[in-house]
């Protein structure tokens, strides 16, 4: 498959390696200066590329929009929604607001998401969320003494994601799908309990695990 991931930070690239190793991939990174991706080109090989946002969004069959929250509307302008229409999206944005001292808190919240926004700036694409509630060094073979914690994800389209699963299942996640997109309201609060739990904790390799009886 062809994946194409907004986003050249370490989540994009992080992601992009997990794609490329894990399930035989092809990945192209778009940004706006696709050269300082030369480093990640070279560790990943032939299955790697970077480019444009444009040209990721018109490579995919899959995408990724990984982008900080305040380059996300202008990366999926770039990118061109047309581009997207009609293809698996997976949002793994979180809108935080590093504007004031101290820790990040929730630019978008209660009444929207950072999910909801995306799939309507995409709106004919099939958004899913996902990978939102945990750090870059644990999105792919997560490891941990207790076993694989718990992907937690959502988005209006069933088909979608199931292919988003099989996405997470090759990393090395089960799931639990609760919902609508509209239910990124939560996951993205849940991100925020992660954040605040790793400061404290001074660490960040942690994660969520749901527990049945």
């Amino acid at each position: 498959m062809k994946v194409g991931i907004l986003g050249s930070g370490p989540v994009g690239q992080a992601l992009g390696r997990g794609f490329i190793a894990k399930r035989g991939d092809e990945v192209k990174i778009g940004t706006r200066s696709p050269d300082k991706l030369d480093d990640w080109v070279a560790e990943v090989g032939e299955a790697g590329s970077a480019g444009t946002p444009e040209e990721a969004a018109s490579f995919a069959e899959l995408a990724v929009v990984a982008t900080g929250w305040s380059g996300t509307e202008s990366a999926i302008e770039l990118a061109g929604p047309d581009n997207l229409a009609g293809k698996v999206v997976i949002d793994v944005t979180n809108p935080l607001d590093h504007s004031s001292d101290g820790p990040p808190r929730l630019a978008v919240g209660h009444t929207d998401s950072a999910g909801e926004q995306v799939q309507r700036w995409l709106p004919h694409a099939r958004v899913v969320k996902a990978f939102n509630i945990v750090g870059n060094t644990q999105m792919v073979d997560p490891d941990f003494p207790d076993g694989p914690p718990t992907m937690f994800i959502c988005g209006d389209d069933d088909a979608a994601k199931a292919d988003v699963t099989r996405v997470c299942a090759d990393f090395g996640w089960p799931v639990s799908d609760i919902g609508g997109i509209d239910k990124a309201r939560y996951l993205e609060p849940m991100a925020m309990v992660w954040v605040m739990d790793a400061i404290r904790g001074q660490g960040f390799a942690r994660a969520f695990k749901m527990l049945v009886k």
